[in-house]
């Protein structure tokens, strides 16, 4: 196929832009809640005594991520009033959400989950469908305020920014709350947020050029608005709203792609990342039954491999610029199959050694860096300007939904076979994502496909 490849400095360049700091920044803060919901809660409601089976529950919090696509129309569609006409659709959600984030994070600060726990889990909920809503409300300002052609690099920033604030969430939290208290610790973070706020107040809100084919999408809501004029107002007001903030980012899907092309596109992107989900969730726990200390671990895979994993992220970038889409989404795959085969040789080697766990762990980093930013630059390029929230939302949640079903039978596979066999199968599961790739890339559909926006 015929995409363009800049040159190797041209590519670097897009770095140095003032929108790909922003993107950092506001990485940074869609990023910092997330381990502040999950394991770093978690060792403060240890530390005090709560039950680990009522710690285990508050797992269920992070539904709210993985169900962002049901208010992601909200977001796309309602304007807020006041701050919504002074900043735009996308700023005013995006500072909305961040105010929101850092008032959970406050609150949070304040509480006593010893004394009561469910008032502290409710708070977290609250956290996590606000950093949902971040996230919708960054995703769209992202895809929408940069070309197709520097979206890798965006999601390169983007991911960046939100590594940088897991180890914020995770190791800069902990440290915090080893050297004063819990409650210290949480109302820091609820005052990094800051750092989204001020760039959400410093940056431009995207233009929004609505294509022809989501016009006629728009058509149609009139078309049936003027069908309907015997109803009453509020009742056809409802239904314009359902059928053009929810119907609507469906059927401009399927009229842009077609049906055929458009089912293709939602298998694939179901399937890219089987193998990184499916082998993460046993990650932890085959570095433990090789032999190795928590305190290897921790040097190892948590600091050492997040430098490869950065490295990743921005080689993804480049690769994306440079490649164009096929050629990044193939080398992702390639990297992560690679990966998962040096994880089956060290798995079978007799006597596993830190160097050894320290070269896989750095390989499988920088191809995760690699995989996800190409798989994000790609699922950007096929939103529409109408809906970016909401289409963005469901790709989002459809990448994950598959890996997220099988990964869960990754133990019962491992007691079945074994770690080195386990890890074969894990790099066989990246096969149906590359023959999805080689379907698609055959397609003119595909090959000419541009800009959705």
């Amino acid at each position: 196929m015929n995409e363009p490849s800049p040159g190797v400095l041209e590519s670097l360049r897009i770095y140095t832009r003032p929108r790909m700091l922003s993107m950092l920044a506001l990485g940074f803060s869609s990023g910092l809640p997330f381990m502040l919901i999950f394991s770093t809660l978690s060792a403060w409601l240890s530390q005090v005594g709560i039950r680990r089976a009522t710690v285990g529950m508050l797992a269920w919090v992070s539904l709210a991520y993985s169900f962002k696509f049901l208010w992601s129309p909200i977001v796309d569609r309602l304007r807020l009033p006041l701050i919504g006409r002074a900043l735009g659709q996308r700023r005013s959600w995006m500072l909305l959400a961040q105010l929101s984030c850092a008032a959970a994070l406050f609150s949070i600060s304040v509480s006593d989950p010893k004394a009561d726990v469910v008032h502290v889990a409710a708070l977290a909920l609250w956290l996590a469908f606000s950093a949902a809503t971040q996230d919708i409300a960054i995703d769209a300002w992202r895809i929408e305020s940069a070309p197709v052609q520097e979206q890798g690099a965006m999601a390169a920033a983007y991911q960046l920014g939100y590594r940088l604030a897991i180890l914020v969430g995770s190791a800069g939290a902990l440290l915090i709350a080893a050297s004063t208290n819990w409650p210290r610790c949480y109302a820091t973070m609820a005052a990094l947020i800051g750092v989204g706020v001020l760039t959400t107040l410093l940056v431009r809100e995207p233009e929004r050029i609505v294509p022809r084919d989501s016009v006629l999408t728009e058509r149609r809501v009139i078309d049936w608005l003027e069908r309907r004029r015997h109803w009453p107002d509020w009742l056809r007001h409802t239904g314009a709203w359902i059928l053009g903030a929810v119907i609507g980012p469906v059927l401009d899907f399927f009229t842009r792609y077609g049906l055929a092309l458009g089912l293709l596109l939602f298998a694939f992107i179901s399937t890219y990342r089987l193998t990184d989900f499916t082998m993460g969730t046993m990650a932890n726990r085959f570095y433990l039954d090789m032999g190795f200390s928590l305190t290897q671990i921790a040097a190892v895979a948590k600091v050492f491999g997040t430098v490869w994993t950065i490295a990743g992220i921005l080689f993804g970038g480049f690769a994306v610029a440079r490649m164009g889409r096929t050629g990044s989404l193939l080398l992702g795959s390639a990297l992560i199959i690679i990966s998962n085969l040096a994880y089956s040789i060290l798995a079978a080697h007799a006597a596993p050694s830190v160097p050894g766990l320290a070269t896989v762990i750095s390989l499988d980093n920088f191809a995760q860096g690699v995989h996800g930013t190409a798989l994000i630059a790609f699922m950007s390029s096929l939103t529409s300007a109408s809906f970016t929230a909401t289409q963005y939302a469901v790709l989002s949640s459809l990448y994950s939904l598959l890996p997220k079903l099988i990964m869960g039978t990754s133990g019962l596979v491992v007691d079945a076979i074994g770690y080195p066999p386990f890890y074969l199968y894990t790099a066989s599961l990246s096969i149906p994502g590359l023959l999805l790739l080689y379907v698609l890339s055959r397609r003119g559909d595909f090959q000419a496909l541009r800009s959705a926006r």
